[in-house]
């Protein structure tokens, strides 16, 4: 259990080491599984229009067939857009998004209606927002072949009036109400411009095409690179509504210089590292968790999948991890983002740098297998160990038409890590004298085994631990880790670094001057080693044996052992029985004797009974009016409620609650009673008067 828990540590620094690499996969089936997991309509429908186009391009650019049937909800939505006079224009544009991907039956009366409205759109428009939205929506009808005259009147003066939002910087201003420029309003601007130069029903002057194609160039000296050759664009806008993301933003002026590059016949020049850095920018995002930037991501690689500017070319490793143990062949593959197959190309090993910065191999060229696309090197070169080392690949094209151009990049460095099997050689424990250094005990150990070494020492002696370690070239090996555990029975533990020289690993204890690190504690130490290395296949952790220790007794002022900490989870188990000692019973008097008690404590209240009847109580004397007699009956039923009130403290109630109540009661029997007693004593005044 002990050698599986040493070999899971260093699988898991193995692979946070690799997930720390720059390596770039393409496009994969993770993205279609994510793409059914971030799109998932709701009563038949994905929600806005513009949530309804993302949703179905990202589809269609995956290849992923959606199992919900949304199209009859979606085409509804669209037709009741296109034909409602009310629709914003940006509902209008995504509504021919959609209709050109489900292509649904709509009004062509309906369109020739949009078609006006739009053109009246552009003239009337104030910002670019509104222009990229009615210029979009005219080259989404004619892309449709609508057979409706879509051509702009005057393209010249919407070109120009475009232009002149573009700054200094390559950037654009969404309005001239707006100075502020912005890198995503200047890939609506560039699409928009694609867009004009498209319904033109002439040709665009070309010195303006040669001032957009400059604007391009100042824009791509702006981007931002990361350290491993990603490229991006990010906003520079400081408390603005408008301000994106550097996915939305890289991804807006991704469509830009695509889309305008589609339309114009020359080349816009711009460098294919700067193209390829975009791609690893999008390809090393990995999967994002927002469907906006998974729609982004996405839309913005299928742009680059295929343009008139330069197709990159990722080179990725189905494993960056070999062994030469297994015998493991190099692989690479070379594909585009979106991982179609890649033109005829050669992949050249053309470096390998290890610890020194000097290359350990010559250049040497890949064989291609054409059943799998894979690049392949069977044998590494025996200068490579197990290691780690960063790779340098090269990709030279063969040739191609001259309207074929991909991004490759000059070269290409992966970190490869090269594990095997470290052969464990001559591998002893032994107890030396202190004096003569004579071995008195030694045990040879299998560390691929199970033996267990059982050895004794005192204070006067050593303990000599040594082993050896070889790659499978036959070269020395330095392990990350090498070290030896002492465990003593109190839980007590104490860890040595295990020293090498060359091949040789060896480590002396001399007990004498360790017996106040071991707080002069003896007896039984379990032996632990551990070596450990990411390379290493047969990383160990195991335990070798145990040592009887005889130390002196402590003098008086030794350090005492520290406490060991307690298991945090041990206040969650069961807890000891509490066993209660209560009082015993007082002895109590017979039953004869209580019943007596009780009869003689209800002669008092006979008597009184009897009293009443002999001095012939009765109610002649009760109010006959209303007012005096209702005062004499609550009067008497306070009487009543009092004497209730003693009996439920007698059986339940508390002396507070008690007096609490009877505190009200007397308040209510003084009332009552004062009344009832002034008309009796009036009443009798009355009798003697008369």
């Amino acid at each position: 259990m002990a050698r599986n828990l040493g070999r899971f540590l260093v699988l898991i620094l193995l692979v946070s080491i690799c997930d720390a690499a720059s390596v770039f996969q393409p496009i994969s089936d993770s993205h279609r599984s994510a793409a059914l997991e971030l799109f998932t309509p709701v009563n038949g429908s994905f929600g806005s229009l513009e949530e309804t186009y993302e949703a179905l391009r990202t589809f269609e650019v995956l290849g992923v067939e959606n199992k919900s049937d949304v199209r009859h909800a979606s085409c509804a939505s669209v037709s009741k857009t296109l034909e409602s006079s009310s629709s914003s224009l940006k509902d209008l544009f995504f509504a021919l998004k959609v209709n050109g991907i489900l292509k649904c039956k709509i009004n062509e009366k309906a369109l020739e209606g949009i078609i006006s409205r739009l053109k009246a759109a552009i003239n009337d428009a104030n910002s670019l927002l509104d222009l990229y939205h009615s210029i979009g929506s005219l080259v989404l009808m004619k892309e449709q072949s609508l057979k409706a005259d879509l051509h702009l009147s005057d393209a010249k003066g919407v070109f120009h009036s475009i232009k002149a939002l573009s700054q200094s910087d390559g950037r654009w201003c969404y309005s001239s109400s707006n100075p502020q420029s912005s890198a995503y309003a200047a890939g609506i601007a560039l699409e928009t411009l694609a867009g004009v130069v498209s319904l033109s029903s002439s040709e665009i002057d070309q010195s303006m095409i040669g001032a957009l194609r400059n604007d391009v160039l100042k824009l791509f000296d702006g981007i931002e690179k990361y350290y491993n050759g990603a490229s991006y664009f990010d906003e520079k806008l400081i408390d603005s509504h408008e301000n994106q993301g550097s996915i939305s933003t890289t991804s807006s002026v991704v469509r830009g210089i695509t889309a305008f590059a589609a339309v114009t016949e020359e080349s816009l020049n711009l460098p294919g590292d700067k193209i390829l850095g975009l791609a690893r920018f999008f390809l090393g995002i990995g999967i994002p968790g927002d469907s906006k930037d998974f729609f982004n991501q996405i839309d913005s690689l299928a742009c680059l999948e295929n343009n008139r500017v330069s197709i990159p070319l990722i080179l990725s490793l189905p494993s960056t991890v070999l062994s030469l143990t297994k015998k493991d062949s190099l692989k690479v593959r070379v594909n585009t983002v979106l991982g179609s197959s890649a033109p005829p190309l050669t992949v050249k090993l053309v470096g390998a740098l290890g610890s020194k910065d000097t290359s350990l191999i010559d250049s040497q060229e890949l064989k291609f297998n054409s059943e799998t696309g894979v690049h392949i090197l069977n044998d590494l070169p025996k200068s490579i160990d197990v290691g780690s080392y960063m790779f340098t690949f090269e990709i030279v094209l063969h040739e191609l038409e001259p309207e074929e151009v991909y991004a490759t990049g000059d070269q290409t460095k992966v970190p490869i890590f090269v594990t095997g099997i470290v052969k464990i050689e001559n591998a002893e424990i032994a107890v030396l004298d202190s004096d003569l250094g004579s071995i008195e005990t030694q045990k040879q150990l299998d560390l691929a085994g199970n033996n267990i070494a059982s050895l004794s020492a005192n204070h006067l002696q050593k303990l000599r631990l040594s082993f050896q370690l070889t790659t499978p070239r036959r070269h020395a090996f330095q392990p990350h880790q090498a070290l030896l555990k002492l465990r003593h029975e109190s839980k007590a533990e104490h860890i040595f670094v295990v020293g090498s020289s060359g091949k040789q690993f060896q480590l002396v204890l001399d007990f004498l001057g360790l017996v106040e690190k071991f707080f002069y504690l003896s007896g039984r130490y379990d032996i632990e080693l551990t070596v450990g290395d990411a390379v290493m296949e047969n990383s160990l952790l195991r335990a070798l044996g145990h040592i009887e220790l005889d130390i002196p007794e402590p003098p008086e002022k030794a350090p005492h052992p520290p406490l060991q900490p307690v298991d945090p989870y041990s206040r969650y188990g069961p807890k000891a029985e509490i066993t209660h000692i209560f009082r015993a019973p007082e002895k109590r008097p017979p039953k004869e004797l209580s019943l007596t008690f009780l009869g003689l404590t209800i002669l008092p209240l006979l008597g009184f009974l009897i009293g009443l009847l002999r001095l012939e109580v009765n109610l002649k004397n009760f109010p006959t009016k209303a007012a005096p007699a209702t005062f004499a009956l609550l009067f008497h039923i306070g009487i009543g409620v009092v004497l209730l009130l003693y009996v439920l403290f007698w059986l339940k109630l508390d002396l507070f609650t008690t007096l609490k109540a009877l505190g009200l009661l007397g308040a209510f029997l003084v009332f009552v009673g004062h009344r009832i007693l002034s008309y009796l004593a009036a009443t009798s005044s009355k009798l003697k008067s008369a």
